[in-house]
């Protein structure tokens, strides 16, 4: 060590020697920066470098770039400690540059420069930092936008107020854009169909053509060769007509299922959404789509398409002869008014069957809902009348509508076939005055016959057609008026303010005042407790405050935005909803909680459980979380399926709750596991709303509002509230009393 030191020092006495050469800006500078470390250097270390000169020699060994770090990696004995600056401080010592000379350096005094040096983090190099006894240059960070990026110029973007955390828009599909996609491909691909069509309506004429041959020249000029000519192309055009048919089903099947495939999910969100102010019939429209589906692969579409090519097969008549094209026009003119009169005489005994049919199909699906109180109660017999009822009319509309279509079809065939009976007999008469030949009667008869059948399946197929077009007009209002396919803004997660300003419900068609007048307001991490009679409204203002009925007039409104304005999916991975009748989804608990998501992570289900205080009676499960729940909540108990619901409410840290009649189906325990999860939420910051007609949970909340036939009847503190209900009446009080007085007043907070 003693040489290394002495050659050091002739190094430095040698490089002192050397004469100096001109600086840089750039490292005068440096020089600067590194004089001033150099005095807070020597400024630390005063007080202690009399004992460090008294003591053994250093160790060299390696610093870190933390100053901190480096004081702790040295002997306490031996290693000098350097206080770090306020700022966290960073070693930039200038590494060995080839080729270039050495530049000056400051040194430090003599009795240090010996002291160990060690490498640092790659900075900007400065002049002389490399050599042996030469403090390193110490620099403030700045922080983590010490590296300034041109197009930020270093400073952070402005955060939005709250948390400052924009959710992330999951993509939905515009409905609209969706229906016209499909309409786009379905055209697309009938536009490859009409023109198989064509080529197969042309090909059809080989046989007549083919007819037309034989009479008039095989048999004449008994040739072999001409007839087996003709044989072997009337076979190809067959084979190819048979060939083009085929692929025009397949494209034709093809079509149906990408219908289906692109308009399946956006009917199902459409309907689920448009189910909020409906009868749930919107679900229907999913058979709506089937029935689509089943139009484009029947005949009845091949007969519409065949239909535009018959007025040709009347124009190959009309060169044969005028008079049997005459004969072919009037046939089709009489055709068309026979679909029309049977049009006018089916369309009402339809419509009437379809709807019975639905009326049949909902109550079907009540009673596969309502299966145990059906057996137990013993209510088959009434169940099987009130569908069996239905269903009767349905089919007795069904029967007078087909009778009267089945007579209409008989009509168009008979004269269908008394087109071909006068077509050969008037074609024999003129054959007889020799305007024509018996060849050409055969073929003007098929030809009429080929123009004819389009319109005679139109009407056979006339209820099919009826039916598709009513689904499709369904279909397009649907998806065209949805929600959905207006893009709201997208909001920094709400805190959980709640204001109700003058919520008025009159729900059609009976135009009954259900909420009247309600206003109040909640801070975030709030709880209310909504209490009333039966019938007063608190289940329908629940759902309105989780948006899953909009109101007649007034408004919802969540940090300020309207609920109708926040974006669906932002809005709904930010509250809560646990309903007075309680669903679960078939499948895992854990599912149910993650509320049927797959990329929920385990660590979020994990916490609503604790959050919603069940995560005990889930550990009690042979199967715990992964335990299958099928769509009747079994082997959940009614209490068990309240508390797993409870925690899908809480799954994904919501800043909106809303519980009607947690407690409905709890006992004790479950009592006190949901008081201390409405604590949780509020240790959480969660703005909770309960309603409820037990006294137990009001202890755990903020306010309570009593709700007094759709109006508000007292809204303050719990206290005052508790207070105002305990007080007795007078008979001149009312119906509310004096109890909408000081603080607690009617919509406004205390």
């Amino acid at each position: 060590m003693l040489k290394d030191t002495e050659a050091a020092e002739a190094n430095a006495l040698m490089e002192d020697d050397n004469p100096p050469r001109a600086q840089t800006l750039e490292e005068v500078l440096h020089g600067i920066d590194a004089a001033v470390a150099e005095l807070d250097f020597l400024a630390q270390e005063e007080e202690r470098a009399a004992s460090l000169e008294q003591g053994p020699e250093p160790r060299p060994m390696p610093v870190d770039r933390r100053l901190d770090e480096t004081a702790s990696a040295r002997p306490p004995e031996t290693a000098p400690r350097v206080a770090p600056c306020p700022e966290q401080l960073r070693i930039r010592p200038e590494p060995a540059r080839l080729g270039e000379p050495d530049k000056p350096a400051i040194r430090r005094p003599e009795a240090r420069e010996t002291e160990p040096l060690s490498e640092a983090p790659v900075g900007k190099p400065m002049p002389g930092a490399a050599r042996k006894g030469v403090p390193p240059v110490i620099e403030a960070n700045r922080g983590p936008l010490h590296d300034k990026s041109p197009s930020t110029g270093g400073n952070p973007p402005p955060r939005p107020p709250g948390k400052g955390r924009f959710h992330k828009r999951t993509p939905m599909p515009d409905f609209a854009e969706s229906f016209r996609n499909g309409i786009k491909a379905v055209r697309h691909n009938l536009a490859v169909v009409m023109a198989f069509t064509v080529v197969i309506n042309i090909l059809v004429l080989a046989i007549p053509v083919y007819l037309f041959q034989i009479s008039d020249r095989v048999l004449t000029s008994r040739s072999i060769d001409t007839l087996v000519m003709l044989t072997v192309v009337v076979v190809g055009a067959i084979v190819l007509q048979s060939m083009i048919d085929a692929i025009r089903r397949f494209i034709l099947m093809r079509t149906a299922v990408e219908v289906e495939a692109q308009l399946g999910a956006p009917i199902l969100s459409a309907a689920a959404r448009a189910s909020l102010n409906g009868t749930g019939r919107e679900y229907q429209v999913l058979g709506d789509l089937q029935q689509i589906r089943s139009f484009i692969v029947s005949g009845t579409l091949l007969s519409f398409l065949d239909a535009p090519i018959a007025p040709l097969f009347v124009l190959a008549v009309f060169l044969v002869h005028p008079h049997l094209g005459y004969i072919v026009v009037c046939a089709s003119v009489i055709l068309m008014l026979i679909a029309f009169i049977n049009q006018r005489l089916t369309a009402g005994h339809f419509a009437d069957s379809n709807s019975f049919l639905s009326r049949a199909t909902s109550h079907l699906d009540s009673m596969s809902r309502n299966a145990q109180i059906i057996n137990a109660l013993a209510m088959i017999p009434e169940a099987v009348r009130i569908w069996g009822r239905d269903t009767a009319l349905s089919l007795r509309s069904q029967v007078m509508a087909q009778d009267r279509n089945i007579i209409m079809a008989s009509i168009s065939k008979a004269t269908r076939m008394l087109t071909q009976v006068a077509m050969l007999g008037w074609g024999s008469y003129l054959a007889i005055h020799g305007d024509l030949t018996g060849g050409m009667v055969i073929a003007a008869s098929i030809i009429a016959a080929r123009a004819l059948t389009p319109i005679e399946g139109a009407i056979e197929g006339w209820n099919s057609f009826t039916q598709f077009r009513s689904s499709f007009h369904r279909i397009r209002l649907l998806l065209q008026t949805s929600p959905f396919n207006f893009e709201r803004l997208l909001l920094p997660e709400p805190r959980g303010q709640l204001d109700v300003e003058r919520l008025l419900f009159v729900p059609p068609p009976n135009k009954k005042v259900i909420l009247n007048g309600i206003s109040f307001s909640l801070q975030p991490g709030e709880s209310l407790a909504i209490i009333g009679n039966s019938g007063a409204g608190k289940t329908t203002l629940g759902k309105m405050l989780v948006g899953s009925i909009l109101p007649t007039s007034g408004s919802v409104r969540l940090d300020l935005m309207d609920l109708r304005n926040w974006d669906q999916r932002q809005f709904g991975e930010n509250i809560g909803y646990l309903p007075q009748d309680v669903q679960l989804f078939p499948g895992t608990i854990k599912a149910n909680i993650a509320r049927m998501r797959e990329d929920a992570d385990d660590a979020e289900i994990f916490a609503a459980a604790v959050l919603a205080d069940v995560h005990q009676l889930i550990a009690t499960f042979p199967q715990g979380y992964e335990t299958v729940v099928a769509g009747d909540g079994s082997p959940l108990s009614g209490g068990q399926k309240q508390r797993i619901a409870l925690a899908r409410a809480f799954f994904g840290s919501p800043k909106l709750v809303v519980l009607d009649e947690p407690n409905s189906n709890l006992d004790t325990n479950g009592e006190n596991a949901l008081a201390k999860a409405i604590l949780h939420a509020r240790q959480q910051g969660i703005t909770v709303v309960t309603i409820t007609q037990r006294p137990a949970l009001l202890k755990a909340v903020d306010k309570v509002l009593v709700l007094d036939n759709g109006m508000v009847g007292m809204f303050g503190s719990r206290d005052e509230v508790m207070a105002a209900l305990a007080k007795p009446r007078s008979p001149g009080d009312g119906k509310q009393g004096n109890i909408q007085q000081d603080n607690v007043s009617k919509g406004k907070r205390p």
